[in-house]
């Protein structure tokens, strides 16, 4: 008997079905109230849940799938036990569950549950004794109502508002209460004398495959043979026993027929090269939602937000959850799923991490009584009212819009509505009478012509009956045709689901190729062996992000970006490394096979950034495959036979499903073997290919566990105390190791190092486009701060946080008069508005005037960006957590943050994120208000000379600027309020014209303060500004740079950002120095200097355009290319008196440009070379419309808006030839001067030409005035 099991137990890896299992109520134990349930005793104790049980299970265990009794239990009867008398419906149920093993092997159970007449007097004894109590109170209760009622009126006027709170919330249940007795048909009472109880029971079938169609027609045969009057042909122990033992898993590629009580049941597996089985209707998915909610619903899934399915039928969770992870192929969900929880698991909604689960609506329950602790990356599904509520900043699919056709032309074919909400079937299953002996000949010819066994005769016969059967609607008819028609018609329904099934899969798998078809030429390989790869696996870089972008559709950029830091791609990704050295895992190999057949047929002509939308071929080709599939049978399993039973067991009692005999259940009886319609041939390939196949149809197992990341979801089902503590402390782990992660990656990485840009300018907030690790940032902390979050305002859980915090904080402060304007903690803006320091409570009051139509996910992710930008993140949380109270009141006790030690492991590896920069706020809230502070600092010695001025200022950034400010007499700085500028990049500085001579100052630097980020800017002038001195500018334009600590001691504030990394060092430009100095410069540094510029110009433009930085930096500022244009024509240049004693080469250009017009209007070249051609009219068109501009910025900001107009003009180059070859040049420069070398000059114009096939865009700042 020990080695029949053994044998038995070792081929349960390939059998149709693993477990058979009977769940219902334990007559020896009793009733037991379901007090997880979360029902109230106000109910008739006939409509309340009960606690079910496994009653039996066979086989006891098989090799690799134990059995989990708990689990089973939980998952067969979600709600417990059901209880009816005969004037309730007692309509069966079918719904389905899937059950993932420790080592990630996905199990499928399906469920029939029907009512069975209770016949024992303990449990009829019981029900009445419950149904008397709760009798007796209610009458008491209602009783004593009245004096309690009257007592109420003469209370206080608070305690009258509780009182009439609570007696409406009171109508409110008893309304309820009676929608769900008069929905469940639950008349309140019992009486055994004149009523028939009944109990639901459950039989259940576990298989390792998908195989729904199935499953349901062997249990719906099982079920009406327990309910017919007449005995099934075999004990039902039979057929059990058959599909236990003698069914085997259909091979690859192949069809399997094996016999029902009533008839044969047919199911297919794909082959090798065809999509994994999936056999859930996903049409009745698309028909409950609608394609656009399908697609939306999918793209929460693939960016892997917490997914919550809300219906009130079991099966349609299980139909749209098993849809949808279907539809992620090649790609595999790595998180939680449990497409149905019981009430007892209610507590994993507090899970911090991505799920894909499925709750019960509860009769008459509204979405609004569900308590959501995470709702700002949430995607709710409310299957009955066919919505879904995706996440506010949910980016669209890839060609989104053709790919919604492509469906919608599927279903559309297949008669069904593209718009969804249509109702399907239910998945009650109707009991039907067992077929007579006339309709089993017809099941007959039907196998037979099937089998391809009929001939032409006998085949003209039988479709002249079908034909029949299909005209009649009604009337008198036999029961062989009424039974013919309606399998003929179930035939045809099969077809269609799995032809519409392959096809609406295939789309989305022809689009998944299209996008990742080059995935492997980005994958890095960097270890030289496996175990090398695993221990640094935590630190390595596999796959090239940014060069993956780069080559990808502007549009498709804002999904890919995020999709690409999921946990199913990295998985692939490791999937797909691990492939050197091991197996490839099957799915991922089907995916390389197909890319590979793909690319057999590409021309590979059309380019990746332009790419179209192309549609899938091969839904013909897929869809006869199956269907030459289920209409030639491939394979007859053994039929059910009589067991070896002892006599008078297995006898039939109408309405009863029997005791079955565990004897010849609990094992095999070495009967496990192919009919004589298989041939040997057939046999060995079958074996081979099942073995080698089977990953590909159930979630594969994972060689090496790193690679799942999900928890074990056996301790998922364990709704003990022990288990659930352990759950949320494996949370807490989680998320600790996540945030160590995903800051480490923020600092290696650096803000937009993968990341190409997602898109800037004016849009809706909520719509706009965050950072890709900003936003990870965003969507771990609203996780963390939803973990076992139990008071909650809206749907963000760190604001609601946040409101509370505040709320606090305003009952501790006492009642004080508001600070005056000079009051150390504000400040006022030039509109008379007081202006907080940037602390915790002041950044969140700051947040909520931003906008009125922001909403609470919107305003945390806005606070978080603009505390991360001030790098003070850590600090403002570590504030929030300090009131202790208020943290206990609003979490439970497994809360993350009420984990101290794990708490500030938490806020040190956020504290690491203010060693780098973050303009994030800056860049992604662009139409918001921000006050501003500008500070002139003059020279010290001469700070005097300020009283003197008016000056004005402008202030320029990436988004705009600040338009011309007045700065008040007698002061040095201004507040002002204005839309966001961005990045500032550079600020005009001038004196009114009519200031007279008078108004003349030395200014040292301008300082600009961002009283919201604390970003300071400083702006290095060091120049006159005033007529008569210096150049004589009225106006100069000054080139900002982002300061570091230290740097601004004469502003007496600075902000603790550091300079930016990638921008070049900048200094001040001071003024030229005397001719001797200048003669001094060695010719070589010069042309370094020259060289270096414009290298550093072709650098700007091959980056990535948000790493780009500021352009005007390289044109204007220190190692710019306008100081190293000046070096070079200012070397060599003769000390004589012609000009001032301080040198400005743009005398040299205005000098030079009058003597060429001069020789042109006389004719006299005198044998020059020079010519009046194109370019010297261009030259001097430019000057002239230079000197001749309204702006009085003088000879060095002339000189400077030159060389930019000609490098955006690409003029530059031909310029500097007629400079070289001016009269002019030869009297002004020395022999040895590098204008005067046409080989340097020559050189000079080639390193300029490098730069024409760049687009120079120069701020408006620059060119103000200049109509060019």
């Amino acid at each position: 008997m020990n080695g029949t099991a053994a044998a038995a137990g070792g081929s349960a890896s390939c059998r149709f079905a693993h477990y058979f299992v009977v769940c219902g109520v334990d007559t020896e134990t009793g009733l037991e109230p379901d007090d997880g349930a979360g029902e109230s005793f106000e109910q008739s104790p006939i409509c309340r849940s009960f606690k079910s049980k496994v009653l039996v299970h066979y086989p006891e265990n098989t090799d690799r799938n134990p059995f989990n009794k708990d689990a089973v239990n939980m998952l067969c009867m979600p709600r417990g036990l059901s209880f009816r008398t005969q004037a309730d419906r007692l309509d069966p149920q079918f719904h389905s569950f899937t059950i993932t093993s420790d080592d990630g092997t996905r199990s499928y159970g399906f469920v029939y549950t029907f009512y069975e007449e209770v016949t024992s007097p303990q449990i009829i004894t019981a029900m009445q004794t419950l149904f008397q109590m709760h009798h007796v109170e209610h009458h008491s209760s209602s009783s004593a109502s009245s004096p309690a009622s009257s007592s109420s009126s003469a209370s206080s006027p608070s305690t009258s508002s509780m009182d009439s709170l609570a007696s409406s919330l009171e109508e409110s249940d008893a309304e309820s209460l009676a929608g769900v007795s008069g929905r469940l048909g639950c008349v309140g009472s019992f009486d055994p004398a004149r009523d028939t109880l009944y109990v639901s029971k459950a039989l259940c079938l576990i298989t390792p495959l998908p195989f729904l169609q199935a499953s349901r027609q062997f249990l719906t045969q099982l079920h009406q043979a327990v309910s017919s009057q007449t005995a099934p042909p075999l004990p039902l122990e039979s057929y059990i026993h058959n599909i236990l033992y003698e069914v085997p898993l259909p091979p690859p590629g192949r069809s399997l027929k094996f016999h029902g009580v009533h008839g044969p049941i047919l199911c297919q597996r794909p082959g090798p090269g065809e999509l994994p089985l999936a056999d859930y209707p996903l049409g009745e998915a698309f028909s409950l939602l609608g394609v656009d909610n399908m697609v939306k619903l999918l793209t929460c899934a693939l960016l892997e937000t917490q997914v919550l399915l809300y219906s009130q039928d079991y099966q349609r969770l299980m139909t749209v959850a098993e849809g949808i992870t279907t539809l992620l192929f090649p790609f595999q969900w790595q998180h939680i799923y449990l497409p149905i929880i019981s009430t007892p698991l209610h507590h994993l909604l507090d899970a911090p991490v991505p799920f894909l689960m499925g709750i019960q609506r509860r009769d008459g329950a509204q979405c609004s009584t569900l308590h959501l602790p995470h709702e700002a990356n949430l995607c709710f599904v409310d299957i009955d009212n066919h919505c879904v509520e995706a996440p506010e900043d949910l980016p669209l699919f890839p060609n989104q819009t053709e790919l919604i056709q492509e469906l919608s032309e599927v279903l559309l074919h297949f008669g069904l509505p593209p718009q969804g909400g249509v109702s399907t079937k239910p998945t009650t299953s109707t009991t039907t009478s067992p077929p007579h002996l006339s309709s089993l000949v017809l099941e007959d010819l039907m196998e037979d012509r099937r089998n391809g066994n009929l001939g032409g005769e006998e085949l003209a016969v039988l479709e002249r009956l079908q034909a029949l059967a299909r005209k009649c609607g009604g009337g008198k008819i036999s029961e062989g045709g009424r039974m013919l028609g309606h399998v003929f018609k179930e035939e045809e329904e099969e077809l269609k689901t799995a032809k519409l099934n392959i096809q609406l899969r295939e789309v989305f798998a022809v689009r998944f190729a299209a996008m990742f078809g080059r995935y492997e030429e980005f994958i890095i390989h960097s270890a030289l062996d496996l175990d090398s790869w695993l221990s640094n696996r935590e630190g390595t870089i596999s796959f090239d992000k940014g060069s993956f972008l780069s080559v990808q559709p502007a549009t498709h950029l804002h999904f890919l970006s995020r999709f690409l830091e999921t946990s199913m791609f990295s998985s692939f990704v490791d999937g797909k490394i691990i492939s050197r050295w091991a197996d490839r895992e099957p799915l991922q190999q089907l995916f390389d096979s197909r890319l590979e057949r793909e690319r057999l047929y590409d021309t590979g002509d059309e380019d990746s950034h332009n790419r179209p939308h192309r549609k899938c071929t091969m839904l013909f080709e897929s869809a006869q495959t199956i269907e030459r599939r289920l209409l030639k049978t491939d394979h007859t399993a053994i039929h059910p036979h009589l067991l070896d039973m002892r006599i008078g067991q297995g006898r039939h009692h109408p309405g009863y499903f029997p005791k079955l005999q565990a004897d010849v259940l609990a094992q095999a009886q070495n009967t496990n073997k192919w009919s004589g319609r298989v041939t040997a041939s057939r046999r060995s390939e079958s074996k081979r290919s099942t073995v080698d196949h089977v990953g590909v149809d159930n979630e594969p197992r994972q060689k090496h566990t790193f690679t799942r990341r999900t928890l074990r979801q056996s301790k998922l089902l364990d709704p003990s105390p022990q288990a659930i503590s352990k759950t949320h402390r494996e949370f807490v782990d989680g998320l600790l190791s996540e945030c160590r992660l995903k800051t480490k990656r923020m600092l290696m990485e650096r803000m937009g190092r993968e990341c190409v840009e997602l898109g800037q300018g004016e849009a809706n907030i909520t719509g706009l486009q965050e950072n890709t690790l900003i936003h990870g940032l965003c969507d771990l902390l609203e996780r963390t701060w939803g973990h076992g979050l139990q008071i909650k305002q809206g749907k963000s859980s760190l604001w609601s946080h946040l409101l509370h915090y505040q709320a606090a904080q305003g009952k501790m402060e006492a009642p004080a008069e508001s600070p005056g304007p000079n009051c150390p903690d504000q400040r006022t803006l030039d509109d008379g508005t007081l202006l907080p320091k940037g602390l915790l409570l002041q950044d969140v009051r700051f947040i909520q005037t931003m906008s009125d139509s922001l909403s609470e996910v919107c305003q945390a992710r806005a606070w978080i960006h603009l505390a991360l930008e001030k790098k003070m993140l850590s600090q403002h949380l570590k504030e929030l957590l300090t009131n202790q109270e208020l943290l206990r009141q609003l979490y439970k006790q497994h809360a993350f943050l009420l984990c101290e030690e794990e708490r500030e492991q938490f806020l040190f590896h956020l504290l690491s994120l203010n060693t780098v920069d973050y303009l994030c706020f800056t860049r992604v809230f662009t139409s918001i208000c921000i006050p501003y502070r500008v500070v002139i600092i003059p020279m010290k010695k001469l700070s005097i000379a300020m009283a003197t001025v008016n000056p004005w200022v402008c202030v320029s950034g990436e988004l705009g600027d600040s338009g011309v400010r007045q700065i008040p007499k007698n002061t040095q700085e201004i507040f002002f309020q204005c839309k966001n500028l961005g990045r500032l990049s550079t600020l005009q500085l001038g004196v009114q014209e009519n200031s007279g001579l008078l108004a003349k100052c030395l200014i040292d630097c301008v300082m600009v303060y961002n009283e919201i980020t604390g970003h300071t800017y400083k702006f290095p002038c060091s120049r006159w500004l005033g007529k008569g001195v210096g150049d004589g500018s009225l106006e100069r334009v000054l080139i900002g740079q982002l300061v570091s600590p230290g740097a601004e001691e004469d502003a007496g504030r600075w902000t603790g950002t550091p300079p930016e990394l990638a921008s070049p060092s900048q200094s001040v430009r001071t003024v030229l120095g005397s001719l001797g100095s200048r003669s001094r410069m060695h010719s070589v540094e010069v042309q370094e200097d020259m060289r270096e510029a414009a290298n550093n110009l072709v650098k700007h433009f091959h980056k990535p355009e948000q790493e780009r930085g500021n352009l005007t930096v390289l044109l204007c500022g220190e190692g710019g290319l306008v100081l190293a244009l000046e070096k070079f024509l200012l070397h060599g240049f003769k000390s004589n008196r012609l000009f001032q004693r301080n040198v400005f080469v743009w005398d040299f250009v205005e000098k030079a440009v009058v003597s060429m017009e001069m020789a042109d209007q006389m004719g006299d070249l005198h044998g020059s070379t020079l010519r009046k051609d194109p370019p010297c009219d261009s030259l001097c068109h430019y000057v002239n419309t230079i000197n001749a501009s309204p702006r009085n910025i003088g000879k060095e900001g002339k000189f400077q808006l030159f060389v930019c107009l000609g490098i955006r003009d690409r003029l530059l180059s031909q310029w500097l030839p007629l400079l070289s070859e001016c009269p002019l040049t030869a009297r002004t420069y020395e022999d040895g001067a590098l204008l005067r070398d046409r080989a340097s000059v020559h050189s000079l114009c080639r390193i300029l030409q490098t730069l024409h096939e760049f687009s120079v865009t120069l701020e408006a700042a620059l060119v103000k005035g200049v109509d060019l």
